[in-house]
């Protein structure tokens, strides 16, 4: 099956003049998005409004640091929820994590790490795809100053569960792929910025495509 990977829309509808003919011309089964479907500040009614926008066979969703704490409730058709679950797709298996660790910025949802542990742990599996919306700590996280923010529990899993890929968003700078200890991580850069994911798990391939692909 192939997988579009879709993050930080942060409002932006024309996205889908780009995203909606990909998935069709690609063939997409699923799609993964991971979160921050608004802008500040956010009301769950446009976050699953914009989600919704996306014409996929399927969609699996996770909010992110600026969406409201409810979406995952109130997805309804939209798409399916991934915060703190995990099921089989595609012939893989995937477990999902929204939100992001703490911020200077106070976002609306953001999770003590311990929470972020607690999401992730009993519905994860050795060798899944994870989808997040904050990225592990030290990998695909650092901002313009060269700091990592990502999450230290998002990291203790995948030391513990030896993921074959992680996807996520939340840091635009970021963006990329890098392989550390068998490991892939992937933060397709802000789909608002056209960029994205498409990842096919018949040979776990992923390619990164920017608004000229």
């Amino acid at each position: 099956m192939k997988f579009l990977v879709l993050t930080d829309l942060h409002g932006k509808e024309s996205a889908m003049d780009w995203i909606n003919p990909l998935i069709e011309r690609e063939g997409i089964g699923c799609v993964l998005f991971l979160g921050d479907a608004v802008q500040l500040p956010c009301e769950v009614k446009e976050s699953v409004r914009m989600i919704s926008l996306i014409k996929a066979p399927r969609i699996l969703a996770l909010p992110g640091n600026i969406d409201d704490p409810s979406l995952p409730e109130n997805l309804g058709d939209a798409a399916e929820d991934m915060h703190g679950v995990g099921k089989e797709v595609g012939g893989i298996y995937i477990a999902g994590c929204g939100g992001s660790n703490p911020t200077i910025f106070d976002t609306p949802c953001e999770f003590p790490e311990e929470e972020i542990y607690d999401f992730l742990d009993p519905v994860s599996k050795e060798g899944m795809v994870l989808m997040v919306h904050c990225p592990a700590y030290g990998h695909r996280d650092h901002i313009p100053n060269g700091m990592s923010v990502g999450s230290k529990s998002v990291l203790e899993i995948v030391e513990k569960y030896h993921p074959r890929i992680v996807f996520s968003g939340h840091i635009h700078e970021d963006l990329g792929s890098e392989e550390c200890d068998g490991t892939l991580f992937v933060n397709p850069g802000p789909a608002m910025d056209g960029r994205c994911a498409i990842f096919d798990s018949e040979d776990m391939s992923v390619r990164i495509l920017g608004p000229t692909d």
